[in-house]
């Protein structure tokens, strides 16, 4: 649907910007937890470990939906 319209690509782009800033806040963190003092760097870790974990898992089965969606 989104790749028929004009600015298609703007468009999902705007869509799929909320899903990176999880990612991009919890990287930052724990960089900068590695980096300054390694107490923190745990639990931003182990959150941004999680995300990917189920991100993984789920990208696959919502790539296969749309996949499927698109071409009926």
């Amino acid at each position: 649907m989104a790749v028929a319209l004009p600015r298609g690509g703007l468009l999902i782009s705007v869509l799929v910007l909320p899903l990176t800033i999880p990612v991009l806040i919890f990287g930052v963190s724990a960089s900068y937890g590695a980096v300054a003092d390694p107490d923190p760097f745990l639990q931003p870790f182990l959150i941004l470990a999680a995300l990917t974990l189920f991100l993984a898992v789920l990208g696959p089965v919502a790539a296969a939906l749309a996949l499927r969606h698109g071409t009926d």
